[in-house]
């Protein structure tokens, strides 16, 4: 019999009983010219791959000579999607080997333009797209046998894809990549990793006017339709992988939120938009602090873009902040969240559950110098309330304005400012104007990659406070300790692990995080603090402390080809 693939980190050798073009034609188990004299020999190779024998490292030099060699990003993205598909040890093997290179390519902000021309580049089927047409065949798809390892999921229904909005059927590029770094970053076994796409129809009409729109052309379907769908989804999920942890990415925040309140004590599970996100700013403010001096305590918070994702990083900051004995009460005074309308408060209309928190009072504003009188822009924000941190996750280019880095500056010697929309064409600023606008004094962190800056003469790297220092390491951490539920102290333990890694702590003139070279490591350090909180919750049923370092580091998988042997007596 067939297995699916191997899962364990380091096995001896592995059985199969494909064979010939079956064999090269599965990812997770082609080695290309990799295959040796022997399994050719076993497996009916010859004639079907040149003669010469290769092994991973020259192929991973040949893939690299090609992909540097290509002209746009968007190919370079195309190509890795292809050997993704293609060879799978060999694609994470490249990426690993040189993950500073490629994470823009896989991820944010090349993945952006892949969502939007996904139509364009599918080939091969990656994942799976459940369809609400079909939503009664959900349960029978998910019980393919191809799937019985399945240990992660990352879900979308396409509609809030980074800064683009509703893809549609597009969105998939983002489960796609994000496994990939779950992979890359955080060592999961690629066999254990599902993307999937909820395709609840689109309401962009550049895809349904799209002759080669490879989705449901429908209007998004909302409402009770739409929330039985996903009730539909997340009991098969749960019924077929009781252990699962399940991702939610890229919904937009009328279902975020909802739904991660819904479903986060029935299952393992977390919204990295709302969550990871958060936790990565707080980590980052936290590593801040030993640059400016400034105590926690002592922060004000300004945060362009009040939805989902700004008020998920004001909540676990006010929490940090009461951690370090602030009262609640006078944590909340310190946030300023500005939406499409102004600043949140209270008596505005439109309010939703989760921004109810982070409401300014009326009688707090009294006395600030407006330039409008009906409205209060970030911009009077922080001439009024002089923050000493300004976050940015409204997809906005261009919102954090000169005036109101200026006006940053002004009233800090040393402004924290974090433009983290992604992909970087929404960016709210860009590092080189952040740097002449503050006089070289801001600390910037972004969530897409940016060039050095020069500081003193030298160059400077700009953070990159981007998610996927967080999710691979919460994702490893929970799936290696079978977590019954995520919550959001292990997302503060994953914040605090990664200011513990900060560079700055010893040298204020270092960088905020380590280099993304280090991921994999700043990714178990992580999952070692999100295993432990949850073994601390009670979440981690029959789990010593002892043993949950072991567990994670036997999670922790390196591309390499091992040996296979060929089950005899077995049908192809």
């Amino acid at each position: 019999m067939h297995k699916v693939a191997p899962v364990e980190t380091s096995p001896a050798s592995f059985e199969t009983s494909l064979s010939g073009y079956e064999l090269l034609a599965d990812p997770l188990l082609n080695k290309g010219t990799a295959f040796t004299e022997t399994e050719r020999n076993a497996f009916d190779l010859h004639g079907l791959l040149p003669p010469s024998i290769g092994t991973l490292d020259e192929q991973v030099s040949r893939r690299l000579q090609v992909l540097r060699g290509l002209a746009t990003d968007l190919e370079r993205y195309a190509f890795l999607r292809d050997l993704h598909d293609t060879n799978e040890t060999l694609f994470f093997a490249l990426l690993g080997q040189n993950l500073e290179e490629l994470l823009p390519i896989v991820y944010t902000p090349t993945v952006g333009d892949g969502c939007q021309q996904f139509s364009r580049l599918y080939r091969k089927p990656r994942g799976l797209f459940l369809s609400l047409p079909h939503k009664d065949r959900i349960e029978s798809i998910l019980a393919h046998p191809r799937f019985d390892n399945v240990e992660a999921i990352v879900v979308t229904d396409g509609e809030r894809i980074l800064g683009l909005g509703d893809q549609g059927a597009g969105g998939m590029g983002i489960p796609i990549g994000k496994l990939a770094l779950y992979t890359g970053c955080g060592g999961l076994h690629p066999a254990t990793t599902l993307p999937v796409m909820l395709d609840v129809g689109t309401d962009n009409p550049d895809c349904l006017n799209d002759p080669l729109y490879v989705g449901w052309r429908h209007e998004r379907v909302r409402g009770e339709q739409y929330d039985d769908f996903i009730e539909t989804f997340v009991n098969a999920v749960a019924k077929r992988w009781p252990h699962v942890l399940l991702q939610w990415e890229d919904f937009a925040r009328n279902n975020a939120t909802r739904l991660l309140e819904r479903y986060r004590d029935r299952l393992c599970t977390f919204n990295d938009d709302v969550q990871g996100t958060a936790a990565v700013a707080t980590g980052t403010l936290l590593a801040a602090i030993n640059v400016t001096g400034v105590p926690l305590t002592e922060q004000r918070v300004a945060v362009m873009g009040a939805g989902s994702a700004g008020c998920g990083i004001a909540s676990l900051i006010r929490k940090a902040m009461t951690d370090a004995g602030l009262p609640d009460s006078e944590a909340a005074k310190r946030f300023f969240m500005v939406d499409r309308d102004g600043l949140l408060v209270e008596g505005m209309d439109g309010i939703t559950a989760f921004q109810q928190p982070f409401l300014q009072q009326k009688s707090a504003i009294d006395n600030w110098t407006l330039d409008h009188p009906d409205k209060v822009a970030l911009l009077d924000v922080v001439r009024n309330a002089k923050p000493t941190v300004l976050i940015g996750v409204s997809g906005q280019a261009g919102a954090f304005s000169e005036p109101v880095v200026r006006a940053m500056a002004q009233h800090n010697k040393r402004p924290i400012i974090f433009p983290l929309s992604n992909p970087t064409s929404r960016a709210e600023a860009t590092p080189q104007d952040l740097e002449a606008w503050s006089e070289g004094r801001a600390v910037i962190g972004t969530g897409s990659p940016f060039p050095a800056l020069e500081r003193n003469g030298a160059r400077f790297k700009v953070d990159q406070t981007n998610n996927s220092y967080i999710f691979p390491g919460v994702g490893l951490g929970a799936v290696a300790v079978k977590a019954a539920r995520v919550t959001d102290q292990m997302f503060m333990a994953a914040a605090k692990a990664l200011a513990a890694a900060s560079p700055a702590r010893n040298d204020p003139a270092r960088n905020l995080l380590p280099p993304v070279t280090a991921l994999r490591e700043v990714s178990v350090a992580v999952a070692l603090a999100v295993a432990m909180q949850a073994h601390k919750e009670g979440l981690t049923q029959g789990i010593s402390t002892d043993q949950i370092e072991g567990l994670i580091r036997s999670k922790v998988w390196t591309p390499h080809y091992v040996p296979y042997t060929r089950i005899k007596g077995s049908a192809v």
